[in-house]
């Protein structure tokens, strides 16, 4: 009878040992990783090591989880098979929950907007900003022969790619692989209501998107840019110059420009339209979305020229004749000089 009741003890003891261990377990396992109310994220790059990711984790564990974590991560071998990316730390995950999307790479896109950049280094830096990328290696893709060939441009159209837009995308993505993401949504992008109307104009996705940036860079007033783009087209079809301010600041690469002197214009560049007929040989910044409907959409009417106006309001005054235009030009230079622009 005492051998069986020492029994029954030893059973005991064991029963509440390992209740204890499975406890201390799903204690450290299985309870919430963080520490946090909302949803935080950590980005692992390519020169991470197992310490570094802990480092990154700790602001946001709670303790015991973060040594649970760092337990299972040592010993699977995770410092041999680290995987990039931008993870999401929900508030509800438990460690196991965060152990399997970092060993597995389980990572959580990001929402990434293209912006209306005038220069590529511009967009270059804007974006490295964003994703893993940093701004000279995504530069030299922009500017690699072999890719923009590839693709069906060169470093002068690659901007009519871009489609300023939100896209999702992971913060561990390759230049190559954003490039031809980019792509893959400029063809969406044109679908063939968008196309028809650029054939009937007589100009291909290129061309739009390229006097698109000119007319953006004229007007931020939406409701105008129609009739620029009319205008514009009535001296493609003319054959005469552009005469497009916005082109010789591009050319200078003086964007703060309030006036363009005469000296200005005579600025060597296949950029400078008051010195080239026809388009540029690309766009002068990524054309806004608006920019490129006004094209396709533009009004038609017979005026040859467009000054702003003098009451500064970002509208213009425009003219069918020159004679007009030279008055309504003295109208702007008096206003400049009565506010002392230069």
């Amino acid at each position: 009878m005492k051998l069986l009741n020492q029994k029954k003890y030893y059973l005991a003891a064991a029963a509440l040992c390992l209740l204890a261990i499975i406890g201390v377990g799903y204690y450290y396992f299985f309870t919430g990783f963080s520490d946090q109310k909302e949803t935080q994220f950590i980005y692992i790059d390519e020169d991470d090591t197992v310490d570094s990711v802990m480092v990154k984790l700790k602001p946001l564990a709670s303790t015991h989880g973060l040594t649970a974590l760092s337990t299972l991560l040592r010993h699977q071998g995770y410092n041999d098979n680290i995987r990039t990316g931008r993870y999401a730390i929900e508030p509800d995950d438990g460690v196991i929950s965060v152990y399997r999307k970092l060993k597995s790479g389980q990572q959580k896109a990001l929402m990434l907007t293209i912006p209306e950049s005038r220069t590529l280094d511009r967009l270059a830096g804007t974006l490295s900003k964003k994703l893993m990328l940093d701004s000279l290696t995504l530069l030299n893709a922009l500017t690699s022969r072999s890719l923009l060939d590839s693709l069906g441009y060169d470093s002068c159209t690659v901007a009519c790619m871009f489609v300023p837009n939100t896209y999702e995308v992971y913060w561990d993505t390759n230049a190559e692989k954003l490039l031809r993401r980019m792509k893959k949504e400029h063809d969406a992008f044109w679908n063939y209501e968008r196309l028809h109307k650029a054939e009937v104009l007589g100009l291909s996705p290129n061309e739009v998107a390229t006097l698109a940036s000119i007319i953006d860079e004229e007007t931020a007033n939406t409701a105008e840019k129609p009739m620029i783009a009319g205008m514009y087209l009535n001296r493609l079809r003319l054959g005469m110059p552009l005469q497009a301010d916005p082109t010789v600041k591009f050319a200078l690469q003086r964007f703060e420009l309030r006036r363009i002197y005469k000296d200005m214009l005579a600025f060597d560049s296949p950029y400078n339209t008051y010195m080239n007929a026809g388009l540029p040989p690309g766009p002068i910044k990524i054309a806004s979305i608006k920019g490129i409907d006004a094209v396709l959409n533009r009004v038609a009417h017979e005026y040859l020229y467009m000054c702003a106006n003098e009451d500064f309001s970002g509208t213009h005054r425009f003219a069918s004749n020159y004679q007009e235009h030279l008055k309504n030009a003295a109208r702007y230079a008096k206003a400049l000089n009565q506010r002392g622009i230069k």
